[in-house]
């Protein structure tokens, strides 16, 4: 998804509805499909971002509300809805600190164990008052019936969309030993932030302050959690160190090979295609040799 054409003077004109004041608007770090602005207030520092969907922020709120914790620090959300001009807006506390993603190569080695420790703590919360697998609603209901169901969907993308693109020719192939591999996976269900690891982790350099953008949150198997870290390993730092810490103190966690490999493989399907799709042909590009050197490293092992 592209990111919205946003009218400022719509921006404005919400705050100065919900606040009284007329608000400066500061541009921060903006996530790949929201615009994202700080400002600051008499009740304190503000994050407002705008979106064409909203569906997104309304699974902020609701995660925010039930899975915020002192061991999970999830920044509150004020309000959300639509702008004037047909965007979503959603407006939460700032959580201070950088993301991993901006830190320094020196800087991410204090930082690992927090992140590792915030991770258990997402796949520790409680869903039980919640249901289904795989991305789930405003209300926390999850789409699919069973986690299998999930890994498989990508076997009913509408693959035409791409038939032009570079090397789709090697798509039917890598669906299908993605398809072979699920039988084996766990049908675990706890909560996954699905887009870990980087840009949605604040840090103050010894602690994390705050997880942010839970759009892509599903229910399923927390080693959903650890592959999307090995699949972009090459792609950021910040996961390539994340990968080596697990491989150093949590063994654990990258043992099972072909369970990793099937979840890399969805997360990379999902990737070419949506990528393709928004026309951003090198990152597609990246995804499927990502996604071939994966199935070729397992074939060897």
């Amino acid at each position: 998804m592209h990111k919205p054409d946003i009218s400022l003077t719509a921006i404005i004109a919400k705050l100065r509805q919900l606040t009284g004041e007329t608000i400066v608007l500061i541009p921060i770090s903006e996530g790949e499909d929201s615009r994202a602005f700080r400002y600051d207030h008499a009740a304190g520092s503000f994050v407002v971002r705008v979106n064409r969907s909203i569906d997104g922020f309304a699974k902020d709120a609701f995660v925010w509300k039930h899975f915020s914790s002192a061991a999970l620090p999830i920044p509150a959300v004020v309000d959300y809805g639509m702008l004037e001009d047909g965007n979503a807006y959603c407006i939460s506390q700032m959580a201070k600190g950088f993301t991993l993603q901006e830190l320094s190569p020196q800087q991410l080695p204090p930082v690992l164990e927090p992140v590792a420790d915030i991770m258990a703590a997402i796949a520790r919360s409680d869903i039980g008052s919640t249901h289904g697998y795989g991305p789930f609603d405003a209300g926390g209901n999850g789409r699919d019936a069973t986690w299998q169901a999930f890994l498989s969907a990508v076997s009913a993308y509408d693959w035409s969309r791409v038939a032009g693109f570079p090397g789709a020719g090697r798509i039917d192939d890598l669906v299908r030993h993605c398809m072979t591999l699920i039988p084996s996976c766990p049908n675990i269900r706890a909560l996954v932030h699905a887009d870990f690891g980087s840009n949605n982790v604040l840090t103050d350099g010894r602690r994390i302050t705050g997880v942010i953008d839970w759009s892509e949150a599903i229910y399923g198997d927390p080693l959903y959690e650890v592959a999307n870290i090995l699949f972009w390993r090459p792609w950021l730092e910040c996961m390539e160190q994340q990968a080596r810490y697990f491989e150093a103190f949590r063994p654990d966690l990258v043992r099972n090979q072909n369970v990793l490999a099937c979840y890399q493989l969805r997360i990379g399907m999902q990737q070419i295609h949506e990528s393709a799709i928004d026309g951003a042909l090198a990152d597609a590009g990246w995804a499927l040799e990502r996604c071939r050197v994966i199935e070729s490293t397992l074939r060897q092992g």
